[in-house]
Protein backbone atom coordinates (compact mmCIF):
# COMPACT_ATOMS: atom_id res chain seq x y z
CA UNK A 1 0.00 0.00 0.00
CA UNK A 2 1.31 3.28 -0.60
CA UNK A 3 1.80 6.46 1.23
CA UNK A 4 -1.12 7.98 -0.54
CA UNK A 5 -3.34 5.17 -0.23
CA UNK A 6 -2.97 5.10 3.67
CA UNK A 7 -3.35 9.02 4.00
CA UNK A 8 -6.53 8.77 1.89
CA UNK A 9 -8.34 5.88 1.75
CA UNK A 10 -11.63 6.95 0.94
CA UNK A 11 -10.64 7.55 -2.65
CA UNK A 12 -12.06 4.18 -3.15
CA UNK A 13 -15.71 6.19 -1.65
CA UNK A 14 -15.67 9.42 -3.60
CA UNK A 15 -15.09 6.99 -7.23
CA UNK A 16 -17.75 4.31 -5.77
CA UNK A 17 -20.25 7.33 -5.70
CA UNK A 18 -19.76 8.67 -8.49
CA UNK A 19 -19.63 5.62 -10.98
CA UNK A 20 -23.31 5.02 -8.82
CA UNK A 21 -23.81 8.61 -9.51
CA UNK A 22 -23.60 7.85 -13.69
CA UNK A 23 -24.99 4.50 -13.40
CA UNK A 24 -28.04 6.14 -12.34
CA UNK A 25 -28.04 8.67 -14.63
CA UNK A 26 -27.89 6.47 -17.28
CA UNK A 27 -30.68 4.64 -16.03
CA UNK A 28 -32.82 7.33 -16.41
CA UNK A 29 -31.43 8.31 -19.54
CA UNK A 30 -32.46 4.91 -20.70
CA UNK A 31 -36.24 5.12 -19.30
CA UNK A 32 -36.88 8.58 -20.73
CA UNK A 33 -36.26 6.80 -24.19
CA UNK A 34 -38.19 3.64 -23.51
CA UNK A 35 -41.19 6.53 -21.99
CA UNK A 36 -41.43 8.20 -25.50
CA UNK A 37 -40.63 5.43 -27.53
CA UNK A 38 -43.64 3.37 -25.77
CA UNK A 39 -45.82 6.27 -24.79
CA UNK A 40 -48.64 4.27 -22.41
CA UNK A 41 -49.01 4.28 -18.70
CA UNK A 42 -47.18 7.62 -18.35
CA UNK A 43 -48.15 8.43 -15.02
CA UNK A 44 -46.27 5.24 -13.61
CA UNK A 45 -43.60 5.68 -15.87
CA UNK A 46 -43.02 9.58 -14.75
CA UNK A 47 -43.45 8.17 -11.26
CA UNK A 48 -40.51 5.05 -11.63
CA UNK A 49 -38.28 8.20 -13.10
CA UNK A 50 -38.61 10.33 -9.65
CA UNK A 51 -37.11 7.31 -8.30
CA UNK A 52 -33.96 7.68 -10.27
CA UNK A 53 -34.19 11.71 -9.47
CA UNK A 54 -34.67 10.84 -5.71
CA UNK A 55 -31.38 8.10 -6.15
CA UNK A 56 -29.30 10.61 -7.76
CA UNK A 57 -30.31 13.39 -4.85
CA UNK A 58 -29.56 11.03 -2.16
CA UNK A 59 -25.64 10.29 -3.89
CA UNK A 60 -25.23 13.72 -4.41
CA UNK A 61 -25.92 14.23 -0.62
CA UNK A 62 -23.43 11.54 0.07
CA UNK A 63 -20.85 12.81 -2.48
CA UNK A 64 -21.04 16.67 -0.12
CA UNK A 65 -21.13 14.36 2.79
CA UNK A 66 -18.04 12.59 2.48
CA UNK A 67 -16.26 15.57 0.71
CA UNK A 68 -16.93 17.79 4.08
CA UNK A 69 -15.74 15.68 5.89
CA UNK A 70 -12.22 14.49 3.99
CA UNK A 71 -8.71 16.10 4.53
CA UNK A 72 -7.01 15.61 1.28
CA UNK A 73 -9.03 14.18 -2.18
CA UNK A 74 -8.43 12.00 -4.93
CA UNK A 75 -8.96 14.64 -7.17
CA UNK A 76 -9.87 18.63 -6.73
CA UNK A 77 -12.54 19.51 -4.21
CA UNK A 78 -13.65 22.02 -6.70
CA UNK A 79 -13.98 18.99 -9.06
CA UNK A 80 -15.75 17.24 -7.00
CA UNK A 81 -18.39 19.55 -6.28
CA UNK A 82 -18.70 20.06 -10.28
CA UNK A 83 -18.96 16.58 -11.25
CA UNK A 84 -21.62 15.67 -8.24
CA UNK A 85 -23.58 18.97 -8.73
CA UNK A 86 -23.43 18.37 -12.71
CA UNK A 87 -24.66 14.99 -12.99
CA UNK A 88 -27.18 15.34 -11.01
CA UNK A 89 -28.45 18.38 -13.29
CA UNK A 90 -28.32 16.01 -16.22
CA UNK A 91 -31.05 13.45 -14.26
CA UNK A 92 -33.15 16.67 -12.69
CA UNK A 93 -33.76 17.11 -16.29
CA UNK A 94 -34.07 14.79 -17.51
CA UNK A 95 -37.05 14.10 -14.72
CA UNK A 96 -37.82 17.35 -15.84
CA UNK A 97 -38.84 16.07 -19.59
CA UNK A 98 -40.71 13.89 -17.74
CA UNK A 99 -42.75 15.63 -15.62
CA UNK A 100 -43.67 18.03 -18.68
CA UNK A 101 -45.16 15.54 -20.48
CA UNK A 102 -47.20 14.26 -17.97
CA UNK A 103 -48.59 17.69 -16.89
CA UNK A 104 -49.12 18.95 -20.33
CA UNK A 105 -51.04 15.44 -21.31
CA UNK A 106 -49.89 15.42 -24.87
CA UNK A 107 -51.46 12.26 -25.66
CA UNK A 108 -48.35 11.63 -28.01
CA UNK A 109 -44.52 12.01 -28.76
CA UNK A 110 -43.23 12.26 -31.81
CA UNK A 111 -39.68 11.51 -33.76
CA UNK A 112 -38.32 14.79 -32.66
CA UNK A 113 -38.92 13.82 -28.97
CA UNK A 114 -37.64 10.07 -29.72
CA UNK A 115 -34.18 11.50 -31.39
CA UNK A 116 -33.55 13.88 -28.56
CA UNK A 117 -34.00 11.00 -25.96
CA UNK A 118 -31.91 9.16 -28.03
CA UNK A 119 -28.68 11.20 -27.98
CA UNK A 120 -29.45 11.85 -24.37
CA UNK A 121 -28.73 8.12 -23.85
CA UNK A 122 -26.30 8.11 -26.55
CA UNK A 123 -24.50 11.15 -23.81
CA UNK A 124 -25.01 9.18 -20.73
CA UNK A 125 -23.46 6.04 -22.20
CA UNK A 126 -20.49 8.02 -22.99
CA UNK A 127 -20.52 9.81 -20.04
CA UNK A 128 -20.43 6.34 -17.73
CA UNK A 129 -17.60 5.10 -19.77
CA UNK A 130 -15.92 8.79 -18.91
CA UNK A 131 -16.36 8.22 -15.16
CA UNK A 132 -15.29 4.94 -15.10
CA UNK A 133 -12.06 6.24 -16.18
CA UNK A 134 -11.52 8.48 -13.57
CA UNK A 135 -10.47 6.04 -11.26
CA UNK A 136 -7.23 5.04 -11.88
CA UNK A 137 -6.59 7.34 -14.79
CA UNK A 138 -4.72 4.64 -16.98
CA UNK A 139 -6.28 6.55 -19.89
CA UNK A 140 -7.18 10.17 -19.73
CA UNK A 141 -7.18 10.25 -23.53
CA UNK A 142 -9.86 7.98 -23.58
CA UNK A 143 -12.01 9.79 -20.81
CA UNK A 144 -11.02 13.02 -23.24
CA UNK A 145 -12.62 10.80 -26.26
CA UNK A 146 -15.68 10.23 -24.75
CA UNK A 147 -15.90 13.98 -23.81
CA UNK A 148 -15.48 15.15 -27.49
CA UNK A 149 -18.38 12.65 -28.51
CA UNK A 150 -20.66 13.90 -25.81
CA UNK A 151 -19.94 17.18 -26.95
CA UNK A 152 -20.82 16.18 -30.66
CA UNK A 153 -24.11 14.73 -29.56
CA UNK A 154 -25.08 18.03 -28.06
CA UNK A 155 -24.33 19.91 -31.05
CA UNK A 156 -26.64 17.11 -33.12
CA UNK A 157 -29.50 17.78 -30.36
CA UNK A 158 -29.28 21.19 -30.96
CA UNK A 159 -30.24 20.45 -35.10
CA UNK A 160 -32.88 18.37 -33.78
CA UNK A 161 -34.31 21.13 -32.08
CA UNK A 162 -34.29 23.87 -34.72
CA UNK A 163 -36.19 21.10 -37.33
CA UNK A 164 -38.54 20.39 -34.54
CA UNK A 165 -39.38 23.61 -33.86
CA UNK A 166 -39.23 24.82 -37.56
CA UNK A 167 -41.76 21.61 -38.16
CA UNK A 168 -43.73 23.01 -34.99
CA UNK A 169 -44.53 26.15 -36.40
CA UNK A 170 -46.26 25.16 -39.67
CA UNK A 171 -49.07 23.73 -37.25
CA UNK A 172 -52.02 26.13 -36.13
CA UNK A 173 -52.57 24.63 -32.92
CA UNK A 174 -51.19 27.39 -30.34
CA UNK A 175 -51.79 24.91 -27.37
CA UNK A 176 -50.05 21.97 -29.16
CA UNK A 177 -47.20 24.88 -30.09
CA UNK A 178 -46.48 26.02 -26.31
CA UNK A 179 -46.52 22.34 -24.88
CA UNK A 180 -44.45 20.31 -27.61
CA UNK A 181 -41.56 23.72 -27.76
CA UNK A 182 -41.43 23.44 -24.35
CA UNK A 183 -40.80 19.58 -24.29
CA UNK A 184 -38.05 20.25 -26.76
CA UNK A 185 -36.70 22.60 -25.44
CA UNK A 186 -35.87 20.94 -22.12
CA UNK A 187 -34.86 17.81 -24.18
CA UNK A 188 -31.87 19.78 -26.10
CA UNK A 189 -31.64 21.46 -22.08
CA UNK A 190 -31.03 18.47 -21.14
CA UNK A 191 -27.93 17.76 -23.60
CA UNK A 192 -26.02 20.84 -22.39
CA UNK A 193 -26.31 20.03 -19.21
CA UNK A 194 -24.47 16.37 -20.29
CA UNK A 195 -22.33 19.26 -22.03
CA UNK A 196 -21.11 20.55 -18.70
CA UNK A 197 -20.52 17.29 -17.29
CA UNK A 198 -18.19 16.06 -20.29
CA UNK A 199 -16.33 19.34 -19.75
CA UNK A 200 -15.89 18.77 -15.94
CA UNK A 201 -14.44 15.38 -17.00
CA UNK A 202 -12.37 16.55 -19.58
CA UNK A 203 -10.51 19.45 -16.96
CA UNK A 204 -10.01 15.89 -15.05
CA UNK A 205 -8.17 14.78 -17.72
CA UNK A 206 -5.82 17.32 -18.71
CA UNK A 207 -4.47 17.54 -15.15
CA UNK A 208 -3.99 13.48 -15.69
CA UNK A 209 -2.17 13.55 -19.56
Amino acid sequence: MSLKDWLIPQDKHFFDLFEQQAEVLKQAADHLYCMIENFDDIKNMCHKMKTYEHAGDDITHSLYQLLNKSFITPIEPEEISRLATGMDDVIDAIDDTSRKMFFYDIGTTDKYMLESAKLIRLQAESLEQAVLGIRDMKNPKKISDHCIEINRLENLADDVLAVALQDLFKTNDAIRIVKFKDIYETLEFTTDRCEDVANVLGDIAIKHT
